[in-house]
């Protein structure tokens, strides 16, 4: 370290996208902190390659980056930012020390300075919008208070004298969950899952992974989407609970079923409040009720489906009424769960796998030909189902899309179709992802037109809803949301497919006059005429997607040609109301399509929540 610096160390920065134009990306770099200027550099210090500098009087807020269980697609996982003049620079420490180090020492430096912020943004400015208040103006005023002495990650120090207890906090901080689903466990880091078993988590490594032990003692990385943490308030882990189902439903399920005392605990409309749906016989017919479990205003708070018998759980509540209705048309008798054929997707095969070898690959029917080439069904090591994208030579920007890949595959939602991991090392590449059996949404409306209920459209808008606010959340833009992008699997649930991959195409049907690409009937104003995506400009082709779902199938502007759609909806034209859309549907339809007044995906969801779920 030379004599006046205060810091050195490498550090990874986020490029700060002065120009709309530039391109996002993330570089190692040589940080040096003096007493008047932060830089850093390519390579070493003493060889003056410098790439950037900040004078400390210029900056006013230094402050942790609250990423909020996002991606962060750098290897260094503890975000920091420095905010100086109109600028935001995110820099990405190796470990929550270092992070603590660099803010602290940078507020202590700039302390004095005149403009320091009284209020910042925690989290980060991505993909045109703030991650943390939603608003789309960069310069907009920060979310929250700024303190410019301390750390808001650092915790309150423990006495010295507390110390002889460690062991037993220690063991009482253990987080205890229970596996939803058995995992085999593909390679030798991986633990094996047992459904129903407990287990301990060690380490969250990331999102999607995990490091546990079991009880025998045995340590390796399980996917988080397969457990549930063991504590008195969480339902999941009970047979008889099923999460976001709604009233129509939880019908179906006790229908299929059809035995007397079936029933299914549910998500009331009201949030943090549960409906017991209870299916009984009678001599008039079957009967569906459904009870809301109801709660003391009076403390210590009791749940009750009966006022004469109130618990302190909703487990004790739904035990006791297996055995005693008490009130209710019948027992408690069979738990009913909406729950998929298979597990759900893991967020690639194990933790780090994304390189995938094509040894491990079987070769089975052809699926279809897409834009980027040949999609057959496959399996990965002779026994996982998976689809299979070989990448036609010249259809796509490999190498960029390669470097893109390994973020892509850490998005893993229910409603989102996952990416695996790709065979990048000979030619053709492959993409492997997860096989949806029915196929593209699009096809699916087109085959079965006529036989779908309003019910079931909106259920099919709402997962796309759902995957979309995950990509969102993430600062992730689709750019090619549509119907044909979106597969179908066995139990009919709809996921969101081929996210970000527009921007790899060379295809003529993307390609404007101008040169730039976009799927013209599904794009907004903003992307005629100034190329400009967003989360806006996918909310305005959701937009469209509930067009082709409520019309089943139907061309968006099937009688105009691409420059016509240009001009009409860039005069105010827009599409029309499909005849099994209500007004209500349409409204929303409307919504996605304004041009000034900002909505996103996480709105959209609450207004269909209002329309499906209902008590």
């Amino acid at each position: 370290m030379s004599a006046e610096s205060l810091l050195e160390e490498r550090l990874i920065k986020r490029s700060q996208q002065k120009k709309r134009t530039s391109p996002l990306n993330y570089k190692e770099r040589l940080f040096v902190l003096t007493k008047s200027r932060l830089t850093y550099y390519d390579g070493r210090a003493e060889k003056k390659f410098r790439r950037g500098s900040i004078e400390l009087s210029r900056i006013r807020c230094v402050e942790i980056v609250k990423n909020g269980g996002g991606i962060i697609p750098c290897e260094n996982k503890y975000p920091f930012q420095v905010v100086y003049d109109t600028n935001t620079l995110y820099v990405f420490a190796p470990s929550h020390n270092s992070r603590s180090v660099w803010v602290q020492s940078l507020k202590e430096e700039i302390k004095d300075n005149s403009a320091v912020l009284m209020k910042f943004h925690p989290q980060f400015w991505q993909e045109g919008a703030w991650l943390c208040c939603r608003q789309a103006e960069k310069q907009a005023v920060g979310c929250e208070e700024y303190n410019p002495f301390g750390d808001i990650s650092r915790k309150p120090l423990i006495l010295p004298f507390l110390n002889d207890d460690k062991d037993e906090d220690d063991e009482e901080d253990e987080v205890v969950v229970v596996a939803l689903y058995d995992f085999p466990g593909t390679e030798p880091h991986d633990l094996s899952l047992v459904k129903g078993g407990e287990y301990v988590i060690l380490e969250k490594c990331d999102v999607n992974w995990y490091k546990a032990r079991n009880k025998y003692g045995e340590e390796g990385y399980i996917p988080s989407n397969y457990i549930t943490e063991k504590k008195s308030g969480n339902l999941e882990q009970f047979v008889w609970y099923s999460k976001k189902v709604n009233r129509n439903k939880a019908e179906e399920l006790l229908r299929k079923e059809d035995k007397e005392g079936a029933f299914i605990v549910r998500d009331s409309s009201t949030a943090g409040t549960y409906t017991v749906s209870l299916y009984a016989k009678s001599v008039g017919g079957a009967a569906i009720k459904h009870y809301h479990i109801k709660e003391t205003q009076s403390l210590p708070k009791q749940f009750y489906l009966a006022e004469k018998h109130p618990f302190s759980s909703i487990p004790d509540l739904i035990e006791y009424h297996k055995h005693n209705a008490a009130g209710l048309v019948a027992r408690l008798r069979y738990p009913v769960r909406k729950q998929d054929k298979s597990a759900p997707s893991t967020a690639g095969f194990s933790y780090e796998k994304w390189e995938i070898n094509p040894g491990e690959l079987t070769f089975m029917k052809e699926l279809g030909s897409g834009q980027f080439g040949q999609v057959r069904l496959g399996k990965w090591r002779a026994q996982h189902k998976v689809a299979i994208k070989a990448i036609r030579e010249g259809a796509m920007y490999e190498e960029d899309f390669i470097e893109e890949a390994r973020v892509m595959m850490r998005l893993s939602h229910p409603k989102l179709v996952q990416l695996y991991g790709v065979c990048s090392q000979q030619k053709p590449i492959y993409i492997v992802t997860e096989f949806m059996e029915h196929g593209c949404l699009l096809n699916l409306l087109r085959q079965r037109r006529g036989s779908f209920s309003l019910g079931s459209l909106l259920s099919m808008c709402l997962d796309v809803n759902e995957g979309m606010e995950h990509l969102e959340a993430n600062g992730f833009i689709h750019r090619d949301l549509a119907a044909r992008n979106c597969l179908v699997n066995d139990a009919l649930v709809v996921k969101v497919s081929d996210f970000g991959m527009a921007r790899y195409v060379l295809d003529n049907q993307y390609t404007s006059s101008s040169g730039a690409k976009f799927p013209v009937k599904w794009s907004p104003p903003e992307v005629f005429n100034f190329c400009k995506y967003s989360s806006k400009s996918d909310v305005w082709s959701f937009g469209v997607l509930m067009w082709e779902v409520f019309t089943q199938g139907r061309m968006p502007f099937e009688q105009n040609p691409n420059h016509e759609v240009v001009s009409m909806v860039t005069q105010g034209h827009r599409l029309y109301r499909p005849k099994m859309a209500t007004p209500t549907i349409y409204d929303i339809m409307q919504l996605c399509w304004h041009e000034v007044n900002l909505i996103f995906f996480v709105c959209l969801g609450s207004i269909y929540c209002q329309i499906i779920f209902f008590d």
